[in-house]
């Protein structure tokens, strides 16, 4: 006997092929928006030439345009037309900075997983808070609970403080906050402030199993040319292999990491003098 569908059977159907028909179209829009971004590379672009360019109807054309406008993908110059926008400055050069500091940390990571033979993080500050783009696992066996495209607190972890070791008392203050309001464990804000001094002085910090159970670190900051604080590196372990002694045996591996890939980032013992008397004035 054949097998009539019944009503339920088909209502999902026609659910299932409306959404296939909405995910194509939206597709298509994300595409035709696309399309008329790389329409710039050449200079503004009036409406008109857009649309021929594309072939698609002036209407739709200026519906593609408007919304990039408002997303500030775009901009519109009266008399010419069309041209990239400030959104897109800023998103080239948070893609070059990401995949220039991978590149250039890469080998100095590796190496200081091999000697410590402990994880090895890299990351940068991502809208209040660290971003971790490289993970390189140690041989010990100790699970981590980090993978690379995270993002973790920054006041809770010690990549995170290594990043805000050049920032305002203010924005310590906001990030802690922040951070404690959004689940990261109970901390004595007070504690926090002077070790973060001393992390200061010492150009280093430490994540005390603030962020993770039986696991602490010592991280450093890592600057560019100008002598900003452009990312930051970290060595984890478990706490067994992480007493206080051993701790400050590894700042100095770490410092020494974070250097060189600064000096290969640009930076020098001048800019080095200038943020140390930057840090100074606060």
């Amino acid at each position: 006997m054949r097998h009539m569908p019944s009503n339920a059977d088909l209502t999902q159907k026609r659910e299932e092929r409306a959404s296939e028909g909405r995910a194509q179209a939206g597709s298509q829009t994300l595409l035709r928006g696309l399309d008329v971004i790389e329409a710039m590379v050449d200079g503004p672009v009036a409406l008109a030439e857009l649309a021929a360019r594309l072939d698609l109807t002036r209407s739709t054309t200026h519906r593609l345009a408007t919304a990039l406008v408002e997303r500030r993908y775009l901009t519109f110059v009266p008399r010419l037309g069309y041209q990239f926008g400030p959104k897109l400055l800023e998103l080239g050069f948070l893609a070059q900075q990401q995949t220039d500091v991978v590149q250039i940390a890469r080998p100095h990571l590796e190496a200081l997983a091999a000697s410590t033979e402990d994880t090895v993080h890299l990351g940068i500050l991502d809208h209040d808070r660290a971003l971790y783009l490289d993970k390189i696992a140690g041989r010990r066996r100790v699970e981590i609970n980090s993978r690379i495209g995270d993002r973790h607190p920054l006041t809770a972890t010690g990549l995170g403080k290594a990043l805000l070791l050049d920032a305002e008392a203010d924005q310590w203050k906001r990030l802690f906050q922040k951070d404690h309001a959004s689940g990261s464990p109970p901390a004595d804000y007070d504690q926090w402030v002077n070790r973060m001094r001393g992390y200061v002085t010492a150009g280093r910090t430490y994540d005390l199993e603030e962020n993770e159970d039986l696991i602490r670190c010592v991280a450093a900051p890592i600057r560019n040319a100008s002598g900003a604080i452009v990312a930051a590196m970290s060595v984890s372990s478990a706490a067994q292999y992480m007493a206080d002694e051993r701790m400050e045996t590894l700042t100095a591996d770490v410092l020494h990491t974070a250097r060189a890939i600064s000096a290969d980032m640009g930076w020098s013992a001048e800019t080095a003098r200038q943020a140390r008397l930057g840090r100074g004035r606060r």
